[in-house]
Parts: structure tokens; C-alpha cells; sequence
């Protein structure tokens, strides 16, 4: 496989996506089933892969919190092989008669799911992520083209093998996946090379910063699902309740610092500044937080100076920015400023408050009264999700099986000819059914 140029991978990916449309639910079931069990057997296989880019990334430099992301342990193994138990117990998607309508007695029209083709998925450091991902297209009845990180590079190399393999037809007695329904781009010339292939990939999805998911949309003329930075806010209203605010600001803060849902920004509305601020600062302090404040909140907390800057910062850290605001009205002018449409939180007590919130924020994800690390796809109940898209046309949120899925009509006939209702010899009846 690594042998061949991005052309023949996706020149091969494309093939084969047109082949699983002749195969049924039950195969795409057996073949994920058998993914599961290959990844618990292989493991320490996946382990000694991951050790070997972890230490060359670790004495090249590489960020501890690009460091976090790219461990793939256990836990993480775990917690993948639980999306995967999820995709299996999951409907198959393809399929699935979305409407249905008489046009005449019959001529049935139906709109049907299927999957969109070939995916091309561009990530970072995250091992985990592509597991999650070519599970998803499994289960979807996609092929897909995956460039992880150079950091992960052994780690992928073995995943996307095992995959393969465990998936394929020739190991499923049910009749697996088609040779050559997963692909790996290795090289920033195969993303170059990738940008372009349009007659061969139909969607690509790059999760990285706002810059690089730019460049991607720039450079392309295929579409792109885009994942933007996650700026993510907490705000406290003047009728948040203290028992719950501090554990939701932790929590959101500082359960995993190094991902796209963890908050960034903490708003406190004036009112509730001097009660809250304190034992907030004290928790976060407390568990290796780096605080940063405007002026207001520097006068009822000791902590660092925020710049302009700091607003609109994804830290990916254990630092946080915090600001005071008049009311919620600001809060929400501030989050519209510096967000960038991912995960926002409000805690409060006031009903009016929380539902003119939920209403008025722009981003993919809007909560009451529950931590910003709640967004994401396997915590949604959709098995596992290619990245959490800002973008507001297809798919936005966490995308799952239903954010890789497209449709196609149908229409079963006895003979008609669009002649006949032209000239008024019949009529359609355009009658909703079932």
C-alpha cells in the first residue's frame, strides 16, 4: 500500500466506494465487529508503534499538549473500541427511505441515504482520531483517504493496517469491506496532491487550526467540512449557583486541557463577580491553572493581566482568561467577538436567561448548566464523530454517521412520460406517503 502515489490511493478509494454500494448492512456490521476484536488483539502491536513516536516527538520538541493528544494508551484504546460496540448496535444507514411520495398512481418518488463516496480526512497528532474516523465511513459505506500528523506517523501506519486487514473481504466470512476502502496519505506533497483530486475525493475534512482549515478551503475545489479553533466560554450569570459553577468551570477548564471543547474564556457577570471569582480562583489555582484577568476581575482576584490577545486565544493549555462583564447582553457581544462558533456554557438559574442564551449564540454547540467538554460525538450517543464542524451548511456539531451520509431519489415508475401531464392528459397527485 505505501508503495503506491495519492493518485492510484485515491483512484483505488474511489473504486472501491462503488463497489460497498452492492454490499449489505450485514457486512459493514461483521466487518466492524471484526475491527473491535483485531484492535484488542493487536494492542501491544499498537502500543510499541505509539512509544516510538512519542519518544522521536518528544526529542524533537513537539508541545506537551500535542504530546497528550498523540498518546494512544489503554485508556484511549478503550475508549475507541466503546464507539466502535456503539456503530455496530447502530441502524445501518444506507439505504434509508428519508421521504416517499406518490407523484401518480405508480410513479413513487423516494429519497434515499447512501453515502457521499470517498472522504478525505487531514488531522493532527491524534492516533485515536483515525480509528474514529475510518469507523464512521465503515459504518456509512464510505471509502476514505487519511493524512494524520507526521508525529503519529508509526502509530497510523500500523492502525490503518490493522483496519484493513481485520475489514477486508478476505477476512470476513460475511463478505467484508472491498480491498482497498482505507487509504493513508503520508507526505505534505499527498495533502498538495489531494487538494486537487476532486474527480476522485468528494469531501475533505481537515481538524486543525483556523489558518490550516483556510488554506484547505483556499486551495481546494472540492468541498470541505470545516473545523474551526475551539474558543470555547463559560459565562456565570447573577443567578448562577455556586455549587454548581465552580465544578462546571473546573470541569470544563481543566478535565483535558488539550482538546477543542475545553473553555478558554471564563465570563462573570458583575453581580456575582465578588462571590464567585474567589473560591473559583482558588479551585483552579489549586489544580495548575494559570489565570489571566482584566482589570475588574484584578480587583477582586489576584491573578495576570489578560491582553487583547488573550480573548481570542485557543490555549490548548492550563491557563484561562477571565473577564467581568455588566450583563449578559455583553457576554454574549464578547462570545460573537472572540469565538469561533464551537462549544458555549452558561450557568444560571434563571430560566429567561438560560433559553435567551440558547437562543442567541451563534456556535454549534449552546449549554445550560453543564460543562463545555459535553460536545463531542461518543458523549452525543453517535458512536464516535469525525470532528466537531463550525460550519453551518450539512453537518455542524459533532459529526457522526448522519454528518457522512448524502441521498439520492428514486423513482419507481410503470411507464409514464413526462409528456402526458405536460399536455394535460394526466395530473400529478404528489401524495405524501408513509
Amino acid at each position: 500500500m505505501f508503495g503506491m502515489t495519492i493518485i492510484d490511493r485515491a483512484r483505488t478509494a474511489r473504486d472501491a466506494g462503488r463497489l460497498i454500494l452492492s454490499r449489505g448492512p450485514e457486512s459493514r456490521s461483521a466487518a466492524l465487529r471484526a475491527v473491535r476484536t483485531a484492535l484488542e488483539d493487536r494492542s501491544k502491536e499498537i502500543f510499541g508503534a505509539n512509544r516510538i513516536d512519542m519518544e522521536r516527538s518528544a526529542a524533537e520538541g513537539l508541545a506537551a499538549p500535542m504530546l497528550k493528544r498523540l498518546k494512544f494508551d489503554e485508556t484511549k484504546l478503550a475508549r475507541v473500541n466503546e464507539g466502535i460496540a456503539a456503530l455496530e448496535k447502530s441502524r445501518d444507514p444506507m439505504g434509508k427511505v428519508l421521504e416517499r411520495r406518490e407523484l401518480d398512481d405508480s410513479l413513487i418518488l423516494s429519497r434515499v441515504a447512501g453515502p457521499i463516496g470517498v472522504i478525505g480526512m487531514i488531522f493532527e497528532s491524534r492516533p485515536d482520531a483515525l480509528v474514529q474516523i475510518a469507523t464512521l465511513c465503515l459504518r456509512s459505506g464510505n471509502a476514505v483517504i487519511l493524512k494524520g500528523g507526521s508525529e503519529a506517523l508509526e502509530t497510523n501506519r500500523v492502525l490503518s493496517r490493522i483496519i484493513a486487514e481485520a475489514s477486508s473481504d478476505e477476512s470476513l466470512p460475511e463478505g467484508g469491506q472491498p480491498r482497498g476502502w482505507i487509504q493513508l496519505a503520508e507526505t505534505r506533497e499527498d495533502v498538495r496532491e489531494m487538494l486537487v483530486l476532486d474527480q476522485f475525493i468528494d469531501l475533505l475534512i481537515p481538524r486543525g487550526s483556523n489558518e490550516f482549515v483556510a488554506r484547505i478551503m483556499r486551495d481546494s475545489s472540492i468541498p470541505v467540512l470545516g473545523h474551526a479553533d475551539g474558543i470555547c466560554h463559560v459565562y456565570l450569570d447573577a443567578a448562577a449557583d455556586p455549587a454548581k459553577a465552580i465544578p462546571i468551570v473546573l470541569d470544563s477548564k481543566m478535565q483535558y486541557v488539550a482538546v477543542c471543547n475545553t473553555a478558554e474564556t471564563l465570563l462573570v457577570h458583575q453581580d456575582a463577580a465578588k462571590t464567585l471569582l474567589p473560591p473559583i480562583r482558588d479551585a483552579l489555582v489549586k489544580a495548575g491553572c494559570e489565570l489571566r484577568g482584566d482589570d475588574r476581575t484584578r480587583a477582586i482576584i489576584e491573578v495576570k493581566e489578560a491582553l487583547e490577545e488573550d480573548w481570542a486565544t485557543e490555549y490548548l493549555d492550563a491557563i484561562l482568561s477571565i473577564k467581568v462583564v455588566s450583563s449578559l447582553d455583553e457576554a454574549v457581544n464578547h462570545i460573537h467577538t472572540y469565538g469561533s462558533g464551537h462549544t458555549e456554557a452558561i450557568v444560571t438559574e434563571d430560566e429567561r436567561a438560560a433559553e435567551e442564551f440558547l437562543a442567541r449564540i451563534d456556535a454549534a454547540d449552546v449549554f445550560h448548566n453543564c460543562s463545555t467538554r459535553f460536545a463531542d460525538g461518543f458523549v452525543f450517543g453517535l458512536g464516535a464523530e469525525v470532528g466537531i464542524s463550525t460550519s453551518k451548511i450539512h453537518a455542524r456539531g459533532p459529526v457522526g454517521v448522519e454528518g457522512l451520509l448524502s441521498y439520492k431519489w428514486q423513482l419507481r415508475g410503470s411507464g409514464q412520460i413526462i409528456s402526458d401531464y405536460n399536455e394535460g392528459l394526466k395530473t400529478f397527485t404528489h401524495k405524501e406517503l408513509d
